[in-house]
């Protein structure tokens, strides 16, 4: 296990830690203090992605995988791993929130919001080659039962290239 293999562990894990951090509620909403996710957990493979007036080829195919932790109905922290549309390993972190007013039933709107790596972020990136930035998209859940489909709308990154994009991510609820 080389150095590489370590700094990418280490980098999950503070994506891990940020998404926790992002999804305490900051409204009085409170989860119970004997689960880490007492909405339930949800594992979410991303499937593929639609750009929008591309100015170039992309990969539509953006095979990966996440675990949502759902810590209130409104509330959930996010993280995972996917090829990006540029072939490149992206790693996400953050929170997905969906305001009470904004569920219909088996719909509901809301944003994602966090750090994803991956993409040229220019002068607001971090890290070597500023490859991670932050991300703020708007989301449409859908959800039936034990499954589910997030459609996430990327905003353009400019210094890829890169313009809106919808993202898709099937899901399963497992507890």
């Amino acid at each position: 296990m080389g150095r590489p293999f370590l700094r990418c562990v280490k980098f999950v894990l503070y994506l891990w830690l940020a998404a926790a951090a992002a999804a305490v509620p900051v409204t009085g909403e409170r989860a119970q203090a004997s689960e880490l996710c007492p909405k339930g957990w949800w594992a979410d493979v991303m499937v593929g992605s639609y750009h929008i007036h591309p100015y170039r080829h992309f990969d539509d195919f953006n095979p990966g995988i996440g675990m949502e932790c759902s810590v209130t109905p409104q509330w959930a922290a996010a993280f995972g791993y996917f090829r990006n549309s540029l072939d490149r390993p992206s790693f996400y972190g953050g929170a997905i929130y969906t305001p009470e007013f904004a569920h219909w039933g088996w719909f509901r709107f809301g944003a994602m919001g966090g750090i994803i790596s991956g993409y040229n972020y220019g002068n607001i990136g971090l890290g070597r080659n500023n490859r991670t930035g932050p991300v703020l998209a708007p989301t449409a859940i859908t959800r039936f039962g034990r499954f589910g489909a997030n459609f996430i709308l990327i905003p353009p990154i400019h210094a890829d290239n890169l313009p809106f994009t919808v993202g898709l991510q099937v899901k399963y609820r497992f507890r």
